[in-house]
């Protein structure tokens, strides 16, 4: 059987659908993967587990409708070339163009995958409303002939329920994109100084301002305590510019895009992130696969990867005051930390382990694989990528 991956952002591809790719593979399917174009290094990287790359373009964040109606072109074209069994989507556009050429591909089975909702589902000015409406309205007809639309958390599933976006028995859930247990290996907490962390793409609705202000509210009374932010620069509508970060170097320690990201966790106390809304953080599960306590928000996607005072604490959301009253009980609450990061990884290995996920990706596909076969080296660069 032919499987298509089909997605935007191709340095994602091997950090969150490896496993996932390398199972297909070996259960003897012939998978091709395409995102807009990618480094020889990725194609290399995807050649080697087994699969095929092709590219297309695709504006990952961009409003420009002749470049969109250039990307369902350029689906048409690549369906029809292809002619996959079963196509599985992620994340807006591909779903969107991805769903609508595969409607007139009568014979593909179309899967979308929904990671989140993203900065259109956010509401606010009259522009947001406009780009909500439109999203919505190309959901709607995108999802109408889909086999399935998979969801990362029950929220979301059932604001695509209630707004009429897809049938109610067309739906399933799974618990994010999984994590390596092997890769993300538990280790002790450091030592002092304390250490917040947050990694995400600088995007405002990831919470970052609120971050930023909540961390010299702390460094007031515990001038010692550090907050470090890692993550790259983004196009989108809602990126922050270098000029914010800039004025926050005072009590922000911004660290760039990494490749690696496990030593910034594992020299971390207190994982941080205090999003708007996420399909189910991927940066969040990887901290808890290390063992580490979560500060996050009570939204959508983050309220499913803490229990409240047991691996972690959740606060409202766009809330500084909140925010940083918790950070303030992490610092005057140490003793509590090794118990919480012991959570975490139990809530990890118990959830959202990368082969249990995969699992359900594959029964909800009705793709007869088992995924206890793969090896977990496909997710060893670990670069920084937060779909």
């Amino acid at each position: 059987m032919k499987v298509m991956i089909l997605g935007a952002f191709p340095d994602s591809i091997i950090k969150f659908r490896g496993v996932l790719i390398e199972q297909l593979v070996l259960q003897g399917h012939d998978v091709v993967v395409s995102t807009a174009y990618a480094t020889s290094d990725i194609i290399e990287q995807i050649e080697a587990i087994g699969a095929r790359f092709v590219g297309y373009k695709v504006e990952r964040n961009g409003l420009n409708p002749l470049a969109d109606l250039s990307t369902l072109w350029q689906l048409l074209k690549l369906f029809r070339a292809e002619q996959p069994d079963k196509i599985l989507a992620y994340t807006i556009k591909p779903i969107i163009w991805g769903g609508i050429a595969a409607k007139l591909i009568a014979r593909t089975q179309f899967y979308a995958m929904i990671t989140g909702l993203g900065y259109a589902f956010e509401k606010g000015s009259f522009k947001r409303r406009l780009i909500r409406g439109l999203v919505k309205c190309l959901y709607r007809f995108s999802l109408c002939s889909a086999s399935k639309v998979i969801f990362q958390n029950n929220e979301n599933k059932l604001i695509f329920i209630d707004e009429k976006l897809v049938n109610i028995e067309k739906t399933g859930r799974v618990h994010g994109s999984g994590v390596s247990l092997t890769d993300y290996a538990q280790q002790p907490l450091p030592e002092k100084p304390i250490t917040f962390l947050l990694i995400a793409r600088l995007l405002g609705d990831k919470g970052i301002r609120e971050y930023a202000q909540a961390a010299q509210q702390v460094k007031a009374k515990y001038p010692e305590v550090n907050f470090q932010l890692v993550g790259p620069f983004d196009p989108s509508p809602d990126g922050l510019k270098s000029d914010d970060v800039r004025q926050w170097r005072e009590y922000i320690d911004y660290l760039g895009e990494q490749k690696d990201v496990r030593p910034f966790i594992e020299q971390c106390h207190i994982y941080t992130l205090p999003s708007y809304h996420e399909g189910l953080p991927r940066t969040v599960l990887e901290a808890m696969a290390i063992g580490r306590p979560i500060l996050t928000t009570d939204v959508p996607g983050c309220r499913d990867t803490v229990i409240n005072g047991e691996n972690g604490k959740l606060v409202a959301s766009k809330n500084v005051d909140a925010l940083a009253n918790a950070m303030l009980w992490f610092i005057e609450n140490s003793d509590e930390w090794p118990v919480m990061a012991q959570k975490s990884r139990e809530f990890v290995e118990t959830y959202f382990d990368v082969n249990r996920v995969n699992q359900q990706l594959f029964s909800l596909m009705e793709l007869n694989v088992k995924c206890d076969n793969a090896s977990d080296n496909t997710a060893q660069s670990a670069d920084i990528i937060v779909e």
